[in-house]
């Protein structure tokens, strides 16, 4: 399973432009004039006091809440990495997940999008909690492009010729919605083959932009920390295959944290 097909030629098909959008207030006082001379001194009475109005002091904004999330409980001890049927549903599509992978280059969290993508998020949420990537390995890193794992055999150096062909036994179609991109380093997409309903386990994470994507695969959460761990794995692919003798990181473990 590849996250992109023939993806150097498909990078040149879309370009997107941006365009960026005072006022000045003048006041003036009238001219002083001068009283005629007078042989007899005058003492002007003191000008009358008009009380001015203190301004209330404005309120300070409401401080934004603070986020409190919980480490999910797992909902097995060892890794489970092959099901009969997709997961049913086990997020609150209302609250906030998000994602700590544990690699072996460091730690990378991830701020999930179940409201963008409620069945990506639920599926990799339940096999994050199956321990389903423990030992899996990030088996294709492209420089300048994406960081791909997720797949079950990767985690099994004996069947090294067909990682990025696995998955947990099922699959599920892709949620393709308007607005969300891969226009930036970071976002968290789910891989799949030619079919839109070939998703299972695996993922890719940009680690630069790749907006010839957006429209085409699953954008399910985004790097809100350690965006420099992926730019240490091991680049061990390039457009037209693998690196020979290139290494594979290691994903050691995901930790799901839901907002409370």
């Amino acid at each position: 399973m590849e996250a992109v097909e023939d993806w150097g030629m498909s990078r040149r098909a879309l370009i997107t432009a941006s365009v960026l959008l005072g006022a000045a207030l003048v006041a003036c006082a009238p001219a002083a004039t001068t009283a005629p001379a007078t042989t007899t001194p005058v003492t002007a009475a003191p000008a009358p006091v008009t009380p001015v109005p203190v301004s209330a002091t404005p309120a300070a904004p409401t401080p934004a809440p603070v986020l409190s999330f919980q480490t999910m409980p797992a909902l097995t001890q060892a890794p489970v990495r092959s099901f009969s049927s997709a997961p049913a549903q086990i997020i609150d599509a209302n609250k906030r997940y998000r994602a700590v992978l544990k690699t072996s280059q460091g730690d990378v969290t991830l701020d999930l999008y179940p409201k963008v993508a409620p069945v990506a998020v639920n599926n990799f949420v339940f096999l994050a909690l199956n321990h389903f990537y423990d030992g899996t390995r990030f088996h294709r890193v492209i420089d300048g492009f994406m960081a791909q794992g997720g797949d079950p055999l990767s985690a099994d150096p004996a069947q090294q010729d067909r990682w990025g062909t696995g998955g947990p036994g099922y699959q599920f179609s892709a949620e393709l919605v308007s607005g969300v991109r891969f226009d930036k380093a970071g976002v968290l997409g789910m891989a799949r083959s030619q079919s839109l309903s070939s998703q299972g386990s695996q993922f890719f994470i940009t680690v630069a932009p790749a907006d010839f994507l957006s429209g085409n695969y699953t954008v399910f959460g985004q790097v809100i920390a350690g965006q420099d761990v992926l730019n240490r794995l091991q680049r061990n692919y390039t457009g037209s295959g693998p690196i020979a003798g290139a290494g594979a990181d290691t994903l050691l473990g995901v930790q799901i944290l839901q907002e409370q």
